[in-house]
């Protein structure tokens, strides 16, 4: 089953990764047998083997932190994982694009079928945004009020940080509000 789904992924184009983490030896050398095994008989076996040879790797980790670690370091759009506890990843990855979790679902379903957006973050994005979705659409405006006794609580301290920086406009604009409100 890993093995058939990497090479989904690496049927995307010469260029795509298809990356195994795993926290078994024996687990990642069965599998690279197997990805040889399939390449033989894959119909995209030119462009998946191709991707397969240049940015397919596996990598062992000792345990599950140190696999969370390498896959947000990784950020991919796609992670898919298929564990005896698939929970531990979702409640501990942050960078992703979208996560499959469990052998019932992978990949190509999200691409395909069951509604994910497929609109995702790719060459490490997933590190700073996520996927696409009508949030991007909305303009969003912010606004600020403060009261009286606040703006000199917290113009006092805008005030040192701006001669700090050497903002002498802004710090004016705080001392301005610093001694217009505060009470003598």
């Amino acid at each position: 089953m890993a093995a058939t789904d990497l090479l989904g992924q690496a049927e995307h184009g010469v260029n795509s990764p298809a990356i195994l983490l795993t926290n078994s030896k024996d687990f990642a050398n069965a599998t690279v047998k197997e990805v040889e095994r399939q390449l033989e008989t894959l119909e995209t076996a030119k462009i998946a083997g191709q991707a397969w040879c240049d940015y397919g790797q596996v990598i062992v980790c000792d345990t599950y932190e140190e696999m969370v670690q390498v896959a947000d370091d990784l950020a991919f759009e796609h992670v898919q994982v298929m564990t005896q506890d698939p929970n531990y990843f979702l409640e501990n990855m942050t960078n992703f694009g979208a996560l499959f979790l469990g052998p019932e679902t992978n990949v190509s379903y999200g691409d395909k079928v069951i509604g994910t957006n497929h609109t995702l973050p790719t060459n490490k994005a997933a590190r700073y945004t996520g996927g696409l979705w009508v949030g991007k659409f909305i303009k969003t405006c912010t606004y600020q009020r403060v009261t009286p006794e606040a703006t000199v609580e917290i113009g006092e301290y805008c005030s040192r940080l701006c001669a700090l920086e050497g903002f002498a406009g802004h710090k004016a604009q705080a001392d301005l509000r610093v001694k217009r409100y505060q009470k003598t």
